[in-house]
C-alpha cells in the first residue's frame, strides 16, 4: 500500500464512527483514494448520482474526518472512477475481493458455526437447500461476509448464474425512484429483480413499514421462490422482531431457515486477529493479539479494523507493532465491554433511520406530521436514556424552549398509552441505540 491508501484506512475508520452503518454502506463505502498533494484530497466514486449525493450531504463528514486524522483541513474533490459510471456487475465484482469475501476467509467459531454451515449449503445447492435463508445478528458480526461468500461460491460453480446483491435501503430507494419515473421504470425493476437466479439482500429490515416497497418485495419474493430461485436475507433481528414488517412477509421470511450470528468468543476473536494480520502481512506478537482480542469483544468488523489501523500506523510512522504502539493506535475503538454512552446524535440518527428520513429534519423547523412525530419520539428517548433536563433537550433539538419539550414528552406518553405500534417502535429504536457499535 502507498501512504495515501494507509491514510484513507484511518479516515474511513473515523467516517464509520460518524455515520450509521447503512449510510456508510450505501453512500461512502465505495469511495476510493486517488491522490493527496498535502492540501487537496482526490477521491473516486463509482456513480454520478452517488457523487452528487455525497457532495450535497456528506462533504462535511469527509472534511471533519480528514482533519481529525491529519490535524489540519484539506480540500476534497470527488471524481468519477475512470470518468464513467460503472455497471452494477462491475461494482459487485469489485466488492467481492477473494481475500475478504470467501468461505475460506470466514473464521468459524461456536457463535457463527450454524449460519456458516447454512450459507455453505445454500451456495452448494441454491434453491434446493434452504429457501429463503435468513441470517440475523448485530452489525459487524459477518453477515455481509457470508452473503458475499455465497455469491462467490455460486459464481465459481456456475459462472452463468445471475446473482443480484442489494441492500434493503437501496432496494427501497430504487422503488421510490421507479414510482416517480412511471410504469416503464417499474417494469425495468421487475425484470431486474424477478429474473435473478440468486437474490441476496443485506439489511432487509429497512423495507419494513414502507408499504410500496413491501408490496414490490412480496411479489419479487413469490416470483423467485416459485421458480426455485434462491433468496438469502440478512437483518439485525429475526423476522418476528421487525416490528413494522407486514405479516405476509414475516411468514415468508420464516418459511425457510433462520440462522443467527452471536458475538465471537475469545478463541474466535484471537483467530480473527491472526487471520487479518496474516492477510495484511503484519507480524503481531502473542501478547498483542491477546490484547486486541480481549479489548474488542462484540464486533468482528472492529477487530479487523483494529488490525488495519495498527498496520496503517506501522506503515506511516515506521514504528514496530509493540504493545504501546497498538494501545495508541486503537484507543478510539477499544471496547472495554461497557455500554457506550448514549448521545443525542445517536438517538436522532437512529430515529431518522427508522423512518427513512434525514436526521437534520429532526432538529429543523419542519412541522409536517412525520417530522413532528419523529422529533417527539427522539425527545422522549433522549429524556428516558440520558436524564437530560428539558431545557438541555430543547437546546440539543435546535434551540426549542422548555415548554415545547414538556409537551412532546407528554404527547408521546399519551400516544404510547393507546398505540402499541408506537410503543414497539420506541422500544426498537432504543434497543438499536443501546446495541449500536
Amino acid at each position: 500500500m502507498n501512504s495515501f491508501e494507509e491514510l484513507w484506512l484511518l479516515v474511513a475508520e473515523v467516517i464509520q464512527g460518524k455515520v450509521s452503518d447503512i449510510v456508510y454502506k450505501v453512500w461512502l463505502a465505495d469511495l476510493s483514494p486517488v491522490s493527496f498533494d498535502g492540501s487537496t484530497v482526490m477521491l473516486a466514486v463509482n456513480a454520478d448520482f452517488k457523487r452528487k449525493v455525497i457532495e450535497q450531504k456528506f462533504t462535511g463528514v469527509l472534511h471533519d474526518a480528514f482533519e481529525q486524522v491529519l490535524g489540519f483541513p484539506v480540500e476534497i474533490v470527488l471524481e468519477l472512477s475512470d470518468g464513467i459510471r460503472k455497471s452494477e456487475d462491475a461494482a459487485d465484482a469489485e466488492k467481492s475481493a477473494p481475500e475478504e469475501n470467501t468461505f475460506d476467509t470466514f473464521v468459524v467459531g461456536s457463535s457463527n458455526k450454524f449460519a456458516h454451515a447454512a450459507a455453505q449449503a445454500v451456495s452448494q445447492n441454491p434453491g434446493g437447500a434452504y429457501n429463503p435463508l435468513f441470517i440475523y445478528g448485530r452489525s459487524g458480526l459477518g453477515k455481509t461476509h457470508l452473503l458475499n461468500a455465497i455469491a462467490n461460491e455460486i459464481k465459481s460453480n456456475n459462472p452463468e448464474a445471475r446473482i443480484l446483491f442489494t441492500q434493503g435501503e437501496a432496494f427501497t430507494n430504487e422503488i421510490i425512484q421507479g414510482i416517480r419515473m412511471g410504469q416503464s421504470a417499474m417494469n425495468t425493476l421487475h425484470e431486474k429483480y424477478r429474473s435473478a437466479d440468486v437474490l441476496l439482500v443485506d439489511d432487509i429490515q429497512f423495507i419494513a413499514g414502507k408499504p410500496a416497497t413491501e408490496e414490490e418485495f412480496f411479489h419479487t419474493f413469490n416470483t423467485l421462490t416459485q421458480a426455485g430461485n434462491q433468496i438469502v436475507l440478512t437483518s439485525d433481528r429475526p423476522p418476528k422482531e421487525i416490528a413494522t414488517l407486514e405479516e405476509r412477509l414475516r411468514t415468508r421470511f420464516e418459511m425457510g431457515l433462520i440462522a443467527d450470528i452471536q458475538p465471537p468468543d475469545v478463541e474466535t476473536r484471537i483467530a480473527i486477529v491472526r487471520r487479518k494480520a496474516q492477510a495484511l502481512e503484519l507480524e503481531l506478537s502473542d501478547d498483542v493479539v491477546q490484547f486486541i482480542a480481549d479489548k474488542i469483544k462484540n464486533n468482528v468488523r472492529q477487530l479487523e479494523g483494529a488490525v488495519k489501523k495498527v498496520k496503517a500506523v506501522v506503515s506511516i510512522h515506521g514504528s514496530m507493532p509493540n504493545m504501546v504502539t497498538v494501545q495508541n493506535a486503537i484507543k478510539d475503538i477499544l471496547n472495554e465491554d461497557r455500554p457506550q454512552t448514549v448521545t443525542v446524535d445517536r438517538i436522532i440518527e437512529e430515529t431518522a433511520r427508522t423512518y427513512n428520513a434525514n436526521p437534520a429534519d429532526i432538529r429543523s423547523k419542519k412541522r409536517d406530521a412525520q417530522t413532528a412525530r419523529m422529533r417527539m419520539i427522539a425527545m422522549y428517548i433522549v429524556s428516558e436514556q440520558t436524564g437530560m433536563s428539558t431545557k438541555a433537550i430543547g437546546d440539543a433539538f435546535g434551540g426549542r424552549d422548555h415548554s415545547t419539550v414538556v409537551h412532546a414528552l407528554q404527547e408521546i406518553k399519551r400516544i404510547m398509552g393507546r398505540d402499541a405500534s408506537v410503543r414497539t417502535t420506541i422500544q426498537d429504536i432504543t434497543k438499536n441505540v443501546l446495541e449500536s457499535d
